[in-house]
């Protein structure tokens, strides 16, 4: 069975979904979360479904090698699910087409630094989009760059506000990111 952690630095409505998932299937389990950002309710979620959750700065995930060492002992795929930092160069050469980011919108279409949760709906609406969706791709040293795994999309009316749209896409990545994980997994096999 592979090990999954999990990088969460908000609310970890995504890392429940996952964790959930992987609890019923053989192909894998979450057997650690890192967050950092310490009033992230992702701790509270890992504390009712029994997962270890830990907390880190930036010198550990960037300076020194304590993230990387820890990802190696305990990781056969790291996923991002709501984390907002870039992954570190050393990480992404650890774990080649292994870490696994969903993103809230159609990339290349509203990525990168800073577009994240409500920044992007706020644009997606702005810009009078008729639809949106979600983007399921590797990780590579550039914000929202790696090679896309799977998107899936949305439509978009005009009566439709960023808040609507959020709840439309969260829909979408609470069907589909699991199960693309899994994917993922089962072709490294």
């Amino acid at each position: 069975m592979k090990r999954i952690v999990i990088f969460a630095s908000g609310s970890g409505t995504n890392a429940e979904n996952i964790i959930k998932y992987f609890q019923s299937t053989k192909t894998a389990m979450v057997t650690h979360v890192l967050s950092n950002n310490q009033r992230a309710k992702v701790f509270d979620r890992c504390e009712k479904l029994g997962v270890d959750a830990s907390l880190f700065d930036k010198e550990s995930f960037i300076k020194d090698d304590t993230v990387l060492n820890f990802l190696l002992t305990e990781a056969d795929f790291v996923v991002l699910a709501g984390f907002l930092w870039r992954i570190p160069s050393k990480i992404v050469a650890a774990f080649p087409n292994k870490i696994i980011n969903i993103h809230p919108a159609l990339l290349p279409k509203y990525g990168g630094k800073g577009m994240y949760g409500m920044h992007v709906h706020n644009a997606v609406k702005a810009n009078n989009e008729a639809e949106t969706g979600i983007t399921i791709h590797y990780v590579n040293e550039n914000y929202d760059e790696g090679a896309i795994i799977f998107q899936a999309k949305t439509a978009i009316s005009s009566e439709d506000t960023p808040e609507t749209i959020a709840q439309k896409i969260h829909e979408l990545e609470y069907e589909h990111f699991p199960k693309v994980i899994e994917e993922v997994i089962l072709q490294h096999e």
